[in-house]
């Protein structure tokens, strides 16, 4: 196929200070940006660079409302020690359902969007969490 996702875009109404969240957390580099539009991409070299998608953030007159329909799910080395730097870095826990059973943890951005951090995954692990053993429940879970 000839065609491929060039960017995730998130509307958020200050695209400057939302970029700079997301862009201490992946460690990516912010390409280019203006008041209205700010690119983050994979840093160079990475295995990420020109694999993963850009992030686009466009600035928007409204606040977010309700649960993203669309979210990113971080695969870390250490999932505790992810977390707690992410909440350094002003992300906060978020409930949208996943009870307390669950192997990933849901944060939310400084604007409310909600992410997941898994597991780190074992060498022996093949798939994300429970997707092909179970149903996830409505409104939770990774992907």
């Amino acid at each position: 196929m000839d065609i491929r996702i060039q960017c995730l875009t998130i509307d958020t109404t200050d695209p400057l200070r939302l970029a700079t969240f997301w862009q201490a957390a992946l460690g990516w580099r912010l390409e280019t940006g203006n008041e209205n539009e700010v690119v983050l991409e994979p840093p160079k070299g990475s295995p990420e660079d020109g694999v993963a998608p850009d992030l686009l953030f466009l600035r928007v007159p409204e606040e977010k409302s309700g649960k993203n329909r669309l979210h990113l799910d971080l695969r870390p080395a250490d999932q505790a020690a992810a977390v707690s730097r992410l909440e350094g870095l002003g992300a906060r826990r978020a409930d949208v359902g996943q009870g307390p059973d669950v192997s990933w943890v849901v944060l939310a951005d400084p604007d409310g969007n909600e992410f997941c951090v898994l597991r780190a995954l074992k060498p022996a692990d093949q798939a994300y969490e429970g997707l092909q053993s179970q149903p996830a429940p409505t409104g939770a879970g990774p992907g």
